[in-house]
């Protein structure tokens, strides 16, 4: 069965979440507060941030908004980015992320990526001590593969530690989770948060009418979303936000999160109003049949296995 997040005072982790990579950044002081007030308002308890973002200014501003709030809310940061996965690094950084955030405890700790470099118990070693310390309540990964996040799981036990969620891409374009790496969350009791639902808002379907955001503005994001069918996807899936009167992000979002595994997918945004569509998947109710008419959409990623005479 996955695991349930909870706030420090017992409060459930909303159905879906939102990242601050855009606070300090994209999303100026003003702006980024209207968009925790806007997250806050439509229930979302479950915030997410990184040592890297920005500089530490995504760190600063969400700590800074946070008050009384804080015990009713589920605070994520990340570490080891940059750095490598040294005990050192990951203590180190993480040092600076509880002063930036003005919080004695936070919830989750990611490691932001797999060190390859690194043993990894080294890695989990340092998470342990920071949960004995009484430092963060959960451990996570991001960025590994299934492989290698159950490579964490047995070496985490070592220490009397288990890894608790799981952040991966996943959206309507980028589907390779669905693999391994959901099955293997659902088999494992893993939670999963997954970023970019709109595909770094290609699903919104602003590209296609000729707007700007990061697929114009960054060259990684223009090269991950860069294959001619994930931008018909999107004008399909337009298309059908026309045809049931809902908007592409909203049904985007809300696709991601109906996955029968589970996850919580992180929403995100550089403004309130650019926000309220991903917001409104909260309570969207997605059908079997739209679900599987917006999956067809794109490719069903194949088996990770090469018997497909014995898939069904």
């Amino acid at each position: 069965m996955t695991k349930h997040l909870t706030s420090p005072d017992g409060t459930p982790a909303s159905r879906l979440a939102f990242g601050t990579m855009q606070f300090g950044g994209r999303a100026d002081a003003a702006a980024s507060r209207a968009l925790f007030d806007a997250s806050i308002a439509a229930g979302i308890t479950h915030f997410d941030t990184a040592y890297v973002y920005n500089d530490g200014a995504s760190e600063k501003l969400l700590g800074a908004m946070l008050g009384a709030q804080r015990d009713r809310l589920i605070i994520a940061t990340k570490a080891a980015y940059t750095g490598g996965g040294s005990k050192q690094n990951i203590q180190d950084s993480f040092g600076i992320s509880r002063q930036r955030l003005n919080m004695d405890m936070v919830d989750i700790l990611y490691m932001h990526r797999f060190d390859p470099d690194t043993d990894l118990h080294e890695s989990m070693e340092a998470m342990a001590e920071l949960k004995s310390q009484g430092l963060i309540r959960y451990v996570g990964v991001s960025n590994f593969t299934a492989w290698q996040v159950v490579k964490a799981i047995g070496i985490a036990a070592k220490f009397d530690l288990t890894i608790d969620i799981l952040q991966p891409m996943y959206n309507l374009v980028k589907r390779q989770a669905e693999v391994e790496i959901l099955p293997m969350c659902a088999d494992q009791g893993v939670a999963c948060a997954p970023y970019s639902p709109l595909g770094g808002g290609l699903l919104t379907g602003k590209y296609g009418a000729g707007g700007a955001g990061r697929l114009t503005e960054d060259d990684r994001y223009a090269a991950r979303y860069g294959l001619d069918w994930m931008h018909q996807a999107a004008v399909g899936l337009s298309e059908v936000a026309a045809d049931v009167g809902v908007d592409a992000a909203t049904l985007a979002v809300a696709w991601a999160a109906a996955h029968p595994m589970g996850p919580t997918p992180i929403i995100s945004a550089r403004s309130a109003e650019q926000l309220h569509p991903s917001l409104a998947a909260m309570t969207y109710e997605m059908s079997p049949e739209l679900y599987a008419r917006l999956a067809a959409l794109s490719p069903t990623p194949p088996p990770a296995t090469d018997r497909i005479e014995e898939q069904e």
